[in-house]
């Protein structure tokens, strides 16, 4: 079996021979949902300044902390040592790390070596960096610092499990919008109260 949609050509025998239907659509379910966890090829995303300091860091996979911290490390000094006229992708433990520099920050995505497109990887940054200069009006480290998990929640929007789920800004940036409405709404009514 291939793909779950291998399995929906023989559903129509299956329900012949009084097998429960309930039995076929849970066993469906479960090889499609084994199929969503295998397509993640992004392995982590990091936000890094130019001094080194990581902002940010999403992982889709588990590492222990000890070699998170040494990969974090070489990783981003293998990016901040490389200057603006190398290309933008670079391999390193089996990782192809995609990072991009705007401004201050360096977006840097670690994927699967074979999965992942680093050309899509580049627009999926510039894509997210969009989103949050939409959202910040024009993003900066102090943004990510002081609404950490306003930064996680649209890379958490954008990325599920590895793969880029959402590109359209508007549909990242309205549940963040309608939060801070209710979260004004619920202040304005505090001072009101005393």
């Amino acid at each position: 079996m291939n793909s779950p949609l291998d399995l929906l050509a023989f559903l129509p025998f299956a329900f012949s021979d009084r097998v429960p239907r309930l039995f076929w659509q849970n066993l469906f379910l479960t090889a499609y949902f084994e199929q969503l966890t295998r397509m993640g090829g992004i392995k982590f995303i990091l936000m890094v300044n130019k001094q080194g300091q990581t902002r940010l860091a999403s992982y889709y996979e588990w590492i222990p902390m000890n070699e998170r911290t040494a990969l974090e490390s070489e990783i981003i000094r293998r990016c901040l040592g490389r200057t603006e006229f190398q290309c933008s992708f670079l391999e390193y433990r089996g990782y192809r790390v995609v990072y991009r520099r705007y401004a201050s920050l360096f977006f840097v995505v670690a994927i699967d070596g074979d999965e992942e497109n680093e050309l899509g990887i580049l627009e999926f940054i510039h894509c997210l960096v969009e989103t949050m200069d939409k959202y910040f009006d024009s993003v900066c480290e102090l943004d990510i610092m002081y609404h950490i998990d306003k930064a996680y929640y649209i890379v958490d929007e954008m990325v599920a499990n590895g793969a880029i789920v959402e590109s359209n800004k508007v549909n990242i940036i309205k549940p963040l919008a309608l939060l801070d409405k209710e979260i004004k709404k619920e202040e304005g009514s505090f001072f009101r109260k005393g």
